[in-house]
């Protein structure tokens, strides 16, 4: 793949709409009536421009400062940097592929980093700070399908699995859409060594690790099903998020979406082996 093409960030990290944040933060616990909207940022830590994109994606996590809605974000690391210096950790084939396939869905010329899409269906010019207040106020006022995720639990030591029930309310739906969930990481750190942000420390939110297609939510019928994955070895359960969303095809829409804590929320449950007590 030839070089990407940077994104311009010619403005600060804080964006306008984070003006309407009264006084100092807010916390990140949005209104059960809020509004979830889904934000994927495509990055990459060979990529120079995107330090201040992760930034502002990581205040918008812990701001919240939407009004009325919920941001649920996600960083989707590509790998098409990889051959400039420096491996990203936490990039994939995978989200290289999904940015693609946003690019055709979109009309956009070409993939790039940093790249952000609300919704599936709007990509955001972070230096335009009125189409992105556009953006997320027209999100904001979208109608939602409801989705939420049950009860989790982590079962297992050195190959965990995490199980969950994901209910979806398909009754408003105007068309069939996939469930897709996806475990990330809340917060994660790189020294990079090389690269065009050699000798940087970065950080990141809500890091996507594994996004799966959990099943198809049929027009007017409800979703409900249980949800298991094994969890990479290694991971602390409270550095950890699930994240459900319906998802037109095309990628299309994004129509409902929800998010859990998984460390706040998890009992572990230990394995019994098949031979005890024998």
């Amino acid at each position: 793949m030839s070089r990407p093409m940077l994104g311009m960030l010619p403005i600060p990290v804080l964006l306008l709409l984070c003006g309407s944040i009264p006084g100092s933060a807010q916390s990140a616990a949005a209104p059960k009536s809020a509004t979830p909207i889904l934000i994927e940022l495509f990055t990459s830590e060979g990529c120079s421009s995107c330090p201040p994109a992760d930034a502002w994606l990581k205040q918008i996590d812990v701001s919240q400062p939407i009004p009325g809605a919920q941001a649920i974000v996600l960083s989707e690391h590509v790998d098409y940097w990889n051959h400039d210096g420096w491996r990203d950790p936490y990039s994939s084939s995978f989200f290289t592929d999904r940015q693609s396939a946003y690019v055709h869905a979109i009309g956009s010329s070409s993939p790039y980093t940093p790249e952000m899409i609300v919704d599936g269906a709007t990509e955001l010019h972070l230096e335009n700070q009125a189409q992105v207040a556009q953006a997320f106020q027209k999100a904001a006022q979208a109608q939602q399908l409801p989705v939420a995720i049950g009860a989790i639990s982590i079962e297992g030591d050195s190959q965990s699995v995490l199980h969950a029930h994901i209910d979806a309310d398909g009754t408003a739906a105007r068309h069939s859409a996939d469930v897709y969930a996806v475990i990330a990481l809340d917060h994660a750190e790189s020294q990079v060594l090389r690269g065009e942000n050699g000798g940087r420390r970065l950080t990141h939110a809500a890091v996507a690790l594994d996004l799966m297609r959990v099943g198809r939510l049929e027009k007017g019928k409800p979703f409900s099903q249980d949800f298991q994955t094994k969890l990479r070895p290694g991971l602390d359960p409270k550095n950890l998020r699930l994240v459900v969303f319906v998802q037109e095809s095309g990628p299309g829409s994004v129509v409902g979406a929800a998010l859990r804590e998984i460390g706040a929320s998890t009992k572990s449950v230990s394995r019994v082996p098949q031979n005890a007590g024998q």
